[in-house]
């Protein structure tokens, strides 16, 4: 079973003196549907993670969410773990962390 951490318990992380890495791996559909995001969350296309899996550092957890925490934020918790990343995944995404009241930031313009 993987990790996963809810809204709740990750905002009170961010809130604290040594937060997780968060990171967006929404595709671009989902992103386009809800043009928001957990502030200072950088979005990496999960596609294409053999890409940035590198640039993922080892020396803090990460958390990483989708739309919904299911099948995108799953697969790459699990793939980061594989490579020594302490992962999880957030429960019911970006959904559930909406749904909670969390605040979020709009996403930058495009380039």
């Amino acid at each position: 079973m993987l990790p996963s951490i809810s809204p709740q318990a990750l905002a009170a992380q961010i809130a604290s003196a040594n937060p997780p890495t968060v990171i967006d791996v929404r595709r671009d559909i989902a992103r386009a549907n809800n043009p928001h995001r957990i502030a200072q969350a950088p979005w990496y296309n999960p596609a294409l993670w053999l890409d940035w899996k590198d640039q993922i550092g080892t020396e803090r957890p990460v958390v990483v969410y989708c739309a919904h925490g299911h099948e995108i934020g799953q697969g790459l918790c699990a793939t980061l773990r594989a490579l020594g990343v302490e992962a999880s995944y957030l429960e019911g995404g970006i959904t559930a962390w909406q749904a909670a009241g969390l605040p979020t930031t709009a996403l930058p313009a495009a380039a």
